[in-house]
Order: C-alpha cells, then structure tokens, then sequence
C-alpha cells in the first residue's frame, strides 16, 4: 500500500462527492457554476461542471484508491 496515493485518491473523491451533493442541495453555493450560468445560461453548462467538477475527480480518486492499495505510487502513475 502506498499511503500518498491512497491520501490523494480520497481527497479526490471526497472532492467529487462534496461537489456534486452541493450541486443537489445547495447549487448557490458553487461560485464559479454561477457565474457560468449568468454569462452563458443554464443549458450545457451544467452539464460540463458536472463532469470537470465530479466525475472526473470521483474517477480520478477512485483510480488512485485502487492504485495505492496495489502498492502503486503516484510518482510512477505521473511518470517522473
């Protein structure tokens, strides 16, 4: 197991699922979607948010969960 990996894995996911409970529950509270919306509408702007602000984190946080638990560092992932 490698602990930073799996720390920055749950960081991540943690991210994603806070953003997209906040999304559900308290949309005013996301600063930069609202400001998205007021410039350019409410269409696929939502949508984009969703995927930069949630999945992709949750995705991301996941993989890197399961990354540190195989013993897999994250320097070897980045490739440095």
């Amino acid at each position: 197991m490698d602990p930073i990996t799996l720390g920055v894995g749950v960081f991540l996911l943690g991210f994603g699922i806070y953003t997209f409970y906040s999304r559900a529950i308290y949309p005013h509270k996301l600063v930069k979607l609202q400001a998205m919306k007021d410039k350019f509408g409410n269409g696929a702007l939502t949508l984009i948010h969703t995927i930069a602000y949630s999945l992709i984190p949750i995705g991301a946080g996941a993989a890197l969960i399961w990354s540190g638990h195989k013993g897999i560092s994250l320097s070897q992932i980045v490739g440095s």
